[in-house]
């Protein structure tokens, strides 16, 4: 007789986060609470930091009072997304139907009639899932994926890394500045600080500053006059909070070998105020450079153009053009290794000057 144990399990990642419970979140009496601050006097004649600061000092103090905080903890069994109350229910009437077919107390058929059932609904649940996943994978491609990620039958633990007197976030970060650049923030109005906000994706994480894009949504009517303010006086002066340039860098394994901190990613969380900023400047910055910059052989990132359309109007029809001709034609392509993230800031500020921008966007 041989005998074999296999001491080898699927490893399970402890986390005491604390996440904010929506579910028992009482919006109304948030909007109340902000809504009563005077905010127009409450910010006057300060600046961007301090009146950032007494923004954040009341919102984090009514979040306190109206959203309660739940631990999301990993530790033991976690409960898969497409289980129902209703069909852990059943799941749990059929352990016990089993352990009564056990002692004598049901029959084998009833038994076998409790399983059918329990499958049936397990897979239409799966089915379901997977199904309102695909469909609404443009708005929350964060569930999709990380419901593919939970089917993969093996995870692998991060082993050490190539410098091991180092700590696997400092090495990460050391491989991420050689592609980190300072970022500025400018910014215009309420009623488009609204709409930005009435725009926000639910789904994504929040940054250091502890604003969730769904808070900010749900309270886009009250908060958007203080944001504007805000705003406003940080494209003035050229002033930005110290949260909006604080960001959580979480790394994320690309391919590779898992000990190389090359093979890493980093994702940054940033403060989703600072990106609102961002967008409504980028708002005013294309709608200068589309009307006085650009002209039509221009096709990258621009709205409506694309590499296909560039492929059917400018290559396409140019080089058969040649072809037909009976010219030689030599076609080169070149990729930039992380061409968006090595752009030298001073040129392209440069660059703006020249397209026309006023000094205030371009500092």
């Amino acid at each position: 007789m041989v005998e074999l144990r296999i001491l080898h399990g699927r490893s399970r990642a402890v986390s005491r986060i604390t996440t904010l419970d929506f579910r028992r979140a009482n919006f109304g009496l948030f909007k109340d609470l902000l809504g009563r601050i005077p905010w127009v006097r409450a910010l006057e004649d300060r600046g961007v930091q301090e009146n950032w600061s007494i923004l954040k000092h009341h919102f984090l103090q009514a979040q306190d009072q109206c959203i309660p905080k739940s631990k999301k903890s990993s530790k033991g069994v976690r409960r898969p997304a497409w289980m129902s109350k209703e069909l852990l229910e059943k799941l749990k009437g059929k352990k016990e139907v089993y352990r009564m077919w056990k002692k004598g107390l049901a029959a084998w058929e009833e038994y076998r009639n409790v399983v059918r059932v329990c499958r049936d609904a397990t897979r239409k649940a799966k089915a379901h899932l997977e199904l309102n996943l695909a469909r609404d994978v443009k708005d929350n491609k964060k569930g999709f994926f990380k419901y593919i990620s939970s089917k993969r039958k093996a995870r692998e633990n991060v082993g050490p890394l190539l410098n091991e007197a180092s700590p696997q976030e400092s090495q990460t970060l050391e491989v991420g500045e050689k592609v980190w650049r300072k970022e500025d923030l400018p910014l215009v109005k309420e009623d488009r600080v609204r709409e930005y906000l009435g725009k926000l994706n639910i789904h994504k994480s929040m940054g250091s500053d502890g604003m969730h894009p769904r808070v900010l949504r749900e309270l886009a009517d009250v908060i958007a006059m203080p944001l504007s303010i805000i705003f406003e006086r940080s494209w003035r002066i050229g002033e930005v909070p110290e949260d909006w340039r604080k960001v959580i860098v979480t790394p994320v394994f690309k391919k590779g070998k898992k000990e190389d901190a090359g093979n890493y990613r980093p994702v940054s969380l940033s403060s989703i105020p600072g990106k609102v900023m961002e967008q409504l400047i980028l708002g005013v910055f294309n709608k200068h450079v589309e009307e006085k910059v650009i002209g039509s052989g221009q096709y990258g990132f621009t709205k409506g153009k694309s590499c296909l359309t560039n492929l059917i109007i400018a290559f396409y029809d140019g080089m058969t053009g040649w072809v037909d001709e009976g010219r030689a034609v030599d076609v080169v392509y070149l990729d930039f290794s992380k061409a968006f993230a090595t752009v030298s800031h001073n040129i392209l500020i440069g660059k703006f000057r020249k397209c026309g921008l006023d000094e205030w966007t371009v500092r």
